[in-house]
Formats: C-alpha cells, structure tokens, sequence
C-alpha cells in the first residue's frame, strides 16, 4: 500500500527518536513509540478499541529490530552479561506470550491506564535510586526463569522491551547501571519477537481490520520505523558510555513520568 507523506515522515522521525532512546536507556523505544503511534493511528481513523494494542504489537516488532542493532554496540564494549540473559530468556518467551493475550482480553482504555500507571512507578523506582544491600545479587536459575515470567508478561502488556522493570531490577542486585541497561537491550530480543506473535495470533480474523493490518501488527509502521531505528540505535549506545551513573537513571526516570503524564491526562 502506499503512504502519504507526511505518514511517512512523522514513522521516520518517531524511528529516529525510538532508536536513540534504545541504545541510550535500553529501553527498546517502546516506551516512546507506543503513545506516540497511539496519535497517529487516531488521526487516521482507526477503530478505537484496536489503535492501543495496535500501538503495542507495532512497537514490540520495530523491538526485534532496534534491540539487535542496539546490543551489537553494547556487546562491543563488553557491557551484556550474557549469563544472565541464558537465565532471563525462557522465562521471557513464556510470560510475553501470555502476556499478548492477557493485553488482548482488555479493553484498550484499560491497558492505557495500566500503562500509565506503572510507568509512573518504574518512573519512580527508578528517581528514588535506592541502595541495595551490598550482599545483594542476581537470584539462581529458578528465580531468574520466574522474574523472566514477570518482565516478559508487563513487557507485552506496554510493548516496551523490558528495561523499565529489568533495569531497576538488575541494579538493585547491585548490577552496574551500564551492564543492565546493555543487557536489558539483548532481552528485548525475545521479548519482542515472542509478543508480537501473540498479537498476530490474537489479531487474526478481528472484524474492520484497517488496511496494513496483519493481526494487530500495523506492518507499515513497522517497515518505516525498523529502517531508521536500527540507524539511531548505536548512536545512543554510544552516548551512554560517555554518561555518568547518576545522569543516566535521572534521564530514564523523567522519560518515563513524561509518558506517564500523556496517557493519564488524554
């Protein structure tokens, strides 16, 4: 199908701004793409009750995406515990799958106010940058499969990649804030990939599907972002290592509230 123009360009800039935000916060962009995409799929008519989760399935797909381009410039560094990752992933494949369907089951009011609202506590968590206890550290094999349950389900729930529970969950076991944003980037690997075939699935057979639509995968959205996000992702990757410590979880906490904000108050 063809796309206007302006469509086009507001994708590429939404892209470039996803990617960049990626590589810099490990966030997977969706935290970005997913209320930004809910706009643009409003101002093109959309039915209501499909432009959220549209919004959510498209952004974890640019995920698979923007994650790969993303930790190659982490791993490059030396910066992705890839034992934890092993650990993470089972329990991430199972918990995004099931947490699409959960997302589906949902009227689109209330996964956005769920949405809202525990990205204003992630927010939070983060700002408060409390001290974990010294002994702290990563839990074995089991208790890494179930917070792996944990992320997965919330991711597929807010299509984000992971990092706004990974993240604060990492370091609060005393991981570097640096190694846990580098290896919340590879988790949004599976992450990604495993929720947005359960919205496909999900989506399949829906009545009034728009054009472009495959299940609830806006593929359009997908094609543009992708393409400039994996351009952008390195560059924030980049940044990132430049940061301090304290900047970077500042920066993360205030994106957050900043969405937060956008879904409560529309």
């Amino acid at each position: 199908m063809m796309l206007e123009p302006l469509l086009i360009a507001e994708l590429t800039l939404m892209g470039a701004c996803a990617g960049f935000m990626a590589g810099l916060l490990g966030i997977g962009g969706g935290m970005i793409m997913v209320p930004f995409m809910s706009f643009i799929l409003t101002t093109k008519g959309f039915p209501v009750d499909y432009i959220f989760k549209m919004a959510v399935a498209t952004s974890l797909s640019t995920i698979c995406f923007t994650s790969l381009s993303s930790v190659w410039a982490h791993h490059k560094r030396g910066a992705v515990m890839w034992h934890a990752v092993k650990l993470l992933a089972p329990g991430i494949l199972v918990g995004s799958m099931l947490g699409a369907q959960l997302a589906v089951a949902m009227s689109g009011k209330a996964l956005s106010i769920f949405f809202a609202l525990f990205v204003a506590f992630s927010a939070t968590q983060m700002f408060l940058d409390r001290k974990p206890q010294a002994t702290r550290v990563l839990p074995k094999a089991w208790g890494m499969f179930g917070m792996g349950n944990v992320i997965g389900a919330l991711s597929s729930l807010v299509g984000a990649g992971g990092a706004f529970v990974t993240v604060p969950f990492m370091t609060w076991c005393n991981v570097k804030i640096h190694q846990a944003v580098a290896t919340s980037a590879a988790l949004g690997f599976p992450i990604a990939f495993a929720g947005t075939l359960g919205y496909i699935w999900a989506g399949q057979n829906m009545p009034d599907m728009p054009s472009g639509a495959f299940g609830y995968l806006y593929v359009p959205g997908l094609v543009v972002i992708s393409l400039t996000s994996i351009c952008t992702a390195p560059l924030g990757a980049r940044t990132a290592h430049r940061m301090d410590i304290r900047p970077l979880k500042k920066m993360f906490a205030v994106v957050l509230y900043i969405l937060a904000a956008y879904f409560l108050f529309r």
